[in-house]
């Protein structure tokens, strides 16, 4: 696609944003049937607190505790179990270089519901910074691009996150979004609740009353 020409070649051409603000952003855009599956750490914790609202927590979230890297596999089975519906998930560097391979079972199974954003900040955060692959030079958007995944770019900024994720809100994907981002605190913690997590999400998919 054209307009992915337009979007940095690599990370390092790409800007760090905070990731809070590029979640907002992101939760700003959807309207009440996408699903949204933030990976462990301070991905969910920031996708729980930008999901907060008058009328109560957005529903169609699920929030992983725990498990590295399943972020997108499970949205992978969302998206093909409710192919009308757009399905993101939101997975750190960290998580998806324990998955890679799950790059290839997506482009495989071109899912066009299915858009996947990666929070990069180049370290293992939440348990005390260790440097991931990604910050020592690799680059998950080539990767995925190697993998089969031809909508993938890396968002120059955060104007151009916006555009991205609204082309996969109107376009068929499967999508990947990269998206370099700094090592701000989380604004909240997501609840360790796992069943009232399940339940909810799976009410927001209207799969349960």
């Amino acid at each position: 696609m054209a307009v992915l020409a337009n979007h940095p070649a690599t990370r390092d051409q790409a800007k760090v944003m905070n990731r809070y603000d590029i979640t907002l952003r992101l939760v700003g855009l959807l309207h009440q049937d996408e699903a949204v599956i933030g990976g462990i750490g301070y991905t969910n914790f920031d996708l729980w607190a930008a999901s907060a609202g008058r009328q109560g927590r957005r529903q169609p979230n699920f929030y992983m505790l725990g498990s590295m890297g399943l972020a997108v596999p499970i949205a992978l089975g969302v998206a093909i179990a409710q192919p009308r519906r757009k399905v993101f998930a939101l997975e750190g560097d960290g998580s998806i270089l324990m998955q890679l391979g799950c790059l290839s079972t997506v482009a495989a199974r071109r899912q066009t519901n299915l858009c996947i954003v990666i929070m990069d900040n180049g370290a293992y955060q939440i348990t005390g910074g260790q440097a991931t692959a990604a910050g020592q030079g690799t680059d998950i958007v080539g990767i995925a691009r190697a993998s089969g995944l031809a909508q993938s770019a890396w968002a120059a900024d955060e104007a151009s996150f916006t555009e991205l994720a609204g082309l996969a809100l109107q376009e068929d994907g499967p999508w990947l979004i990269g998206c370099r981002i700094d090592a701000g605190k989380p604004a909240d913690t997501t609840e360790r609740d796992p069943a009232r997590i399940r339940d909810q999400f799976m009410r927001g998919l209207g799969v349960r009353k």
